[in-house]
């Protein structure tokens, strides 16, 4: 037994008044707790307990080593109840890093979560690079598309289809491509943080899948930037169908090559830990399950 188990034990003595009421509360035997409190009085080098065949007291250094024993067991137990509720009931801060589009169906998915529990509250990290989960100390991540190897864990959400899209000023002044070949020859506004080519693969039934190289003069790490330039007339962007959804049916986007598709891409919650999640993390998650299920 380590000296501050020890410590706890000196302070429910103290605060049972017996060795024996002691020694049945945490399933000893009285000469095994006579034994550790003889044990802890060598190591302070302290006399702390008057004994006699009918009564228990403290010497007058027990009794202010026991106020400070019992303080730590205090809080020690405060601690424990503290786990508990965070285990149990969401509150706290929920720290969650999002891509800069998906801002906007955060708040519609966890609307319902933060109203039914004032106690917790919510940081935001909007940014479409990928933030240091541990360094940052992120909650929870949603990311989008292929994860590189990592010993972060991951649970697909869900999966959106992506469209390709562009203005329909573009369209007026270069024409739309007609086939997958002809994308390439169109300015592409790619999403990229790094310094690589960009490939779009796509597919239609009883065809073999096209793999077009695109480029473009505009490389960003925001998804909602380069969708203000698509609007502009720009170039031709890749957006997922909930964000395109809108624009399609406001007549600001047209889709390009629309009897072609590209495989769809998966949403995840992305944690640092697997296990023993606080119930903030683990409603955080279903809320999102449920919200992109509708």
């Amino acid at each position: 037994m380590d000296r501050l188990k020890r410590m706890a034990l000196y302070a429910r003595v103290v605060e049972l008044g017996s060795m024996s009421s002691a020694a049945r509360e945490l399933d000893m035997t009285p000469s095994a707790v006579s034994q550790q409190l003889r044990r802890l009085e060598a190591e302070t080098g302290v006399a702390l307990l008057h004994r006699s065949t009918r009564k228990l007291t403290t010497t007058e250094a027990g009794q202010a080593y026991y106020e400070d024993c019992a303080a730590m067991l205090h809080a020690a137990r405060a601690a424990e109840r503290r786990l508990g509720d965070l285990r149990d009931e969401p509150r706290g801060e929920l720290r969650i890093a999002v891509p800069v589009g998906f801002a906007s169906h955060l708040a519609a998915a966890l609307a319902p979560l933060l109203r039914a529990h004032p106690a917790l509250s919510l940081r935001l990290f909007a940014e479409d690079r990928q933030i240091d989960l541990i360094g940052e100390r992120i909650d929870l991540a949603v990311r989008v598309g292929s994860l590189p190897d990592s010993n972060l864990i991951a649970r697909r959400l869900a999966e959106w289809r992506h469209l390709l899209l562009a203005a329909p000023a573009y369209a007026q002044a270069h024409g739309l491509p007609r086939t997958p070949e002809e994308l390439g020859q169109h300015p592409m506004l790619i999403l990229s943080v790094m310094n690589r080519p960009e490939y779009v693969e796509l597919h239609r039934a009883g065809e073999p899948a096209r793999r077009v190289r695109v480029g473009g003069r505009i490389v960003g790490n925001s998804a909602e930037a380069l969708k203000q330039m698509m609007l502009q007339g720009l170039g031709i962007v890749r957006l997922p169908e909930p964000d395109a959804a809108p624009l399609l049916a406001e007549g600001r986007a047209l889709t390009v090559l629309p009897e072609w598709a590209m495989a769809p891409l998966g949403v995840y919650a992305v944690t640092a830990q697997r296990d023993s999640q606080p119930a903030k993390v683990r409603l955080a998650i279903a809320a999102l399950q449920e919200y992109l299920r509708d």
